[in-house]
């Protein structure tokens, strides 16, 4: 894999868009999520962490000054209660970064496939941003603002090298259904964006590359960048779209991806 480049900004200490919001980050435990809590607790928000996985995810709340909400995204009454609590613990929803999600190895191409790995990715990844973004709604429409980000993937916009058919399909469905959210909220002063990362150097896809380093390597063929992304990228990307400085964005996928999606082919 790739090192880890030297140049990325750290998080901007000295900024305070964020001061006042509380955020609701779902799959914050680790990777983007993780990162993002980091980032949005320096510029000054409130952070709940909504996590199955309750040792990491309480880490990350006391690293952040936050709080933490075990949280199933696929249950409904779960997902209720993370945000309720929110709203409860500091006074409201402001953002809902709906980050969970999940990417199987037993997902590939549809001919291998099965009907129980569908439905599971599918529940995971797409009717998690249904039941986030409905909650959320609950708490943001009465205060008549709000900021949803979306986690989508560059896959909703093109065909992957690598297929896994559930996983796009469900990304392609979080970008859909977060198109119509920003079309219907935006005259009730809540905005609703995607967030389409190319690939992201996670946990998730460093056991890929100790499992399977040539699948891994027909992914990074691809980046014009010539590297994955790092989470703070991304992190950095989603406190964008979570303050007011996208006021004026809204249905949008905000695509970060090294250039992938821009790419007819790549340069070696």
């Amino acid at each position: 894999m790739s090192e880890k480049p030297q140049n990325i900004a750290p998080a901007r200490l000295e900024s305070n868009r964020l001061a006042g919001k509380v955020a609701v980050i779902t799959g914050g435990s680790s990777g983007i999520g993780k990162a993002t809590a980091i980032r949005m607790a320096s510029e000054g928000a409130k952070i709940v962490i909504g996590d199955l996985n309750a040792e990491a995810g309480e880490q990350v709340a006391e690293e952040v000054g936050g709080s933490f909400v075990s949280v199933d995204v696929a249950d409904e009454q779960q997902v209720k209660n993370l945000f309720d609590t929110a709203a409860q613990t500091y006074g409201g929803v402001d953002i809902a970064f709906n980050n969970a999600g999940v990417s199987p190895e037993a997902d590939a191409s549809i001919t291998e496939t099965d009907l129980e790995t569908w439905r599971k990715v599918q529940e995971i990844n797409l009717t998690s941003v249904y039941l986030c973004s409905k909650y959320a709604l609950e708490h943001m429409r009465p205060a008549k603002s709000g900021s949803i980000i979306n986690t989508a993937s560059f896959v909703a916009l093109m065909g992957a090298a690598t297929s896994q058919i559930s996983y796009s399909a469900s990304k392609g469905g979080v970008l859909s259904m977060t198109r119509e959210l920003g079309v219907e909220f935006a005259r009730e002063g809540i905005r609703v964006n995607a967030l389409c990362p190319g690939p992201v150097n996670t946990p998730l896809l460093q056991e890929l590359f100790a499992k399977e380093p040539e699948k891994a390597q027909r992914r990074l063929v691809h980046v014009p960048k010539g590297r994955f992304a790092e989470p703070e990228e991304l992190a950095a990307a989603v406190a964008f779209l979570a303050s007011d400085d996208s006021s004026f964005m809204t249905a949008n996928a905000f695509v970060v991806d090294g250039g992938i999606t821009g790419a007819y082919v790549t340069p070696l």
